[in-house]
């Protein structure tokens, strides 16, 4: 362990890395972090997922579970620099929580499987992070498991991720022999002596030193065609120095143009030590990303990350806990003290910091002030929700929120006493104030409260929580998908005519449509497959009513003909209208433009569609043809399977209503020796869900 491990950090902002761990799940990212806090005397005990013992991981459902369900944050020390790290979940169904993380982070490391290399969530979140421009490092895991193999790993990140890795070490050993890395920088290697993370540093193996020399030179030649410092040593000298390689491996993290890629076995502790330098050498500090860019009446402002700087911070969480609301900032600029009065920008509320904390997992500890590039925990905000910008009430700026997905499943829930109505309220707009990416609704049509998320798990989470923190018996309906519906034939020419007069000014409006599919609608089933544009000359609509009748089509979009679900994947054309000298109005031909979509998707020949999902299932050899059965039966369509140490991987798209109950299923035709995961990939047509729309008048 490095010697100054317990001092108590004023580092400057250089010295500061706020990074995540991403992976798919069960790839190791807990472990890792448990390996990090222990390796960097943050604890005195190694924490583990099987005996529910980990510092991040304290949620009893995560521990029950196994899983990561809720970004946990967490800070260290090395080398005199602070880590805050922020441990991601990697199911699926709580990606919302990995974007939200992303949203707030300078740096992350990509952990993946060492058998299974690039796994179905690691590309999602993988794009994610691309999104955000994220700058990552690789550590690839459990290359002491049987069928490990790095170069294979690699060979996946390379091919699904469409990235250049540049593998900075080599393996000592396979499989369960696998003892230590080979540093290719240094051209050293690092012996770990037991599990306890203990090492020494040696010669390259004599064993080894051929293929070293040889890795090492295809690390040049790889850095060199990428790095123009790098590829003039080459050039000259024939080789490049490390110092050199390190200056450009740091330059090209940054950039996104490669990714450094480090291997090991966290469970064996191993490969955490060097893991840790990498973090301190590649990844960046505050200062080295660009300044954070807000909004303020209209226009676009930067702020630095200098303490000196007037305040800015992005809230990117809130918990409530028994002790009280805690509300999770990235501070960008500025300083924040105790007692401080902050301006929730975009509430324009003004609240003051009652306390700053550091946090730890579950645990805090009080600090005085926090300055840009922090990552704490504010205690005193009562109404500042995830998204919010909190900033100096004399410098306001509004910073852009993290996305939040659109639900996809819902399903009904009630509580089983009547007299627990007002607490059941209460605890679902506390549940969907911690959890943006759940929606809670009063079904019009039967009264019930309908929970929507991300999946069913996400769901069942959901529900949970409420059982558990409030005590309330709650009872629930079968989950259902979130239906989309789009045009597959229009109409042209639809006439539709608004008028109005009952006494006073009237409202007249005049519009002509044509309705057609869209080519390019996306696959993210919302409104974002919808253009519309006007191609009426002489001015016979008013710029001002082409907006209106555009706002007007906007509104008729949620809900469409066949089933009252939002309608998406449509290109709207205002062809011809007219107006009256005094009846015409912006609302009237709001009006107009939603009535006559109205009337022209009924017209039109629409199709349901259904959010599909790829499914990636591991079962051993002699279950596979049940399971493809099983998938077929579901309405699957199977992509291709891989055989790896007696087990077969299937992936398949299936839709997303056929796999409700589908782990019970897998285990049953397994004998729990199944295992599977999850990807949304998008909507598809539902099979005979169509109508050939009605003649228009």
């Amino acid at each position: 362990m490095r010697t100054n491990l317990h001092r108590h950090l004023t580092d400057p902002l250089t010295g500061v890395r706020n990074l995540g761990i991403l992976a798919h799940v069960d790839a190791g990212k807990t472990t890792i972090t448990e390996r990090i806090l222990y390796v960097t005397g943050a604890t005195y005990k190694r924490g583990e997922v099987h005996n529910g013992t980990t510092v991040t991981d304290f949620d009893s459902q995560e521990r029950d579970r196994g899983i990561t369900i809720f970004a946990a944050a967490v800070s260290c020390a090395w080398d005199d620099h602070r880590i805050n790290l922020i441990d991601t979940p990697g199911h699926v169904d709580f990606s919302d929580e990995v974007e939200r993380s992303l949203r707030v982070l300078d740096g992350a490391i990509a952990v993946f499987d060492g058998v299974a290399g690039v796994e179905p969530q690691s590309e999602s979140v993988w794009r994610q992070a691309d999104r955000y421009g994220v700058p990552r490092i690789a550590f690839v895991n459990k290359l002491d498991r049987a069928g490990a193999d790095l170069d294979t790993a690699v060979a996946s990140i390379r091919g699904r991720l469409r990235v250049t890795p540049l593998v900075v070490q080599l393996p000592i050993g396979q499989e369960d022999g696998f003892t230590g890395v080979v540093d290719l920088l240094r051209m050293r290697s690092l012996v770990w002596a037991d599990d306890r993370g203990t090492f020494r540093e040696g010669p390259v193996p004599d064993a080894l030193r051929e293929e070293a020399h040889r890795r090492r030179r295809l690390l040049e030649e790889a850095v060199a065609e990428l790095h123009p410092i790098a590829l003039e040593e080459f050039c000259t000298e024939s080789a490049i120095s490390a110092q050199t390689l390190a200056v450009a491996l740091r330059d090209l993290t940054r950039t996104g143009e490669g990714v450094v890629v480090l291997c090991g076995s966290a469970y064996r502790n191993r490969g955490i030590e060097p893991l840790l330098d990498a973090v301190v050498a590649y990844l960046p500090s505050p200062l080295d990303v660009p300044p954070v860019r807000g909004t303020q009446g209209g226009t676009v402002q930067e702020r630095a990350a200098d303490p000196a700087a007037p305040f800015a911070a992005l809230v990117f969480k809130v918990n409530s806990t028994a002790t009280g609301r805690l509300t999770y900032l990235r501070v960008y600029s500025g300083t924040i003290e105790r007692g401080d009065a902050v301006l929730d920008a975009g509430a324009r509320r003004t609240e003051r910091i009652g306390r700053i904390l550091r946090v730890q997992a579950d645990r805090h500890t009080e600090v005085d002030r926090a300055v840009a590039g922090d990552i704490v925990a504010v205690v005193g905000l009562k109404t500042a929700r995830t998204g919010a910008t909190l900033c100096a009430p004399a410098a306001p700026l509004v910073l852009e929120p993290p996305a939040v997905a659109d639900p996809v499943v819902s399903m009904a829930v009630e509580v089983r006493r009547s007299t627990d109505t007002d607490r059941f309220a209460s605890a679902l707009a506390r549940l969907v104030e911690e959890d943006p990416s759940l929606v809670v609704r009063t079904d019009p049509e039967t009264g019930q409260t309908v929970l929507s998320g991300m999946g069913e798990l996400h769901l069942e989470v959901a529900v949970e929580k409420i059982r558990r923190a409030h005590g309330l018996e709650v009872g629930v309906g079968r989950p259902q998908v979130a239906y989309r519906e789009t045009v597959v034939r229009g109409v042209s020419g639809l006439l539709y005519r608004h008028v109005k007069q009952d006494g006073g000014a009237g409202q007249f409006a005049h519009v002509v449509l044509d309705v057609e599919p869209l080519d390019d609608a996306g696959d993210d089933g919302g409104t974002a497959g919808f253009v519309f544009r006007s191609t009426v000359v002489g001015g016979r609509v008013p710029r001002e009513y082409v907006r209106a009748v555009e706002a007007g089509c906007r509104d008729a979009l949620a809900e469409g003909p066949l089933g009252g679900h939002p309608v998406t994947g449509l290109r709207v054309t205002l062809t011809d209208g007219a107006t009256h000298p005094k009846d015409s109005s912006e609302m009237a031909f709001q009006a107009a433009g939603r009535f006559a979509l109205r009337e022209a998707l009924r017209a039109s020949a629409m199709v349901l569609l259904e959010p599909l999902v790829e499914v990636t299932v591991t079962v051993p050899d002699d279950a596979v043809g049940g399971v493809l059965g099983d998938l077929a039966a579901r309405r699957g369509r199977v992509l291709g399977s891989t055989a790896r140490a007696g087990t077969v991987v299937i992936t398949a798209t299936v839709p997303l209503a056929e796999l409700f109950g589908y782990a019970t299923r897998l285990r049953s035709r397994t004998q729990g020796r199944g295992t599977f995961t999850t990807r949304a990939t998008g909507y598809a047509p539902v099979a005979g869900a169509v109508s050939n729309g009605t003649p228009s008048r």
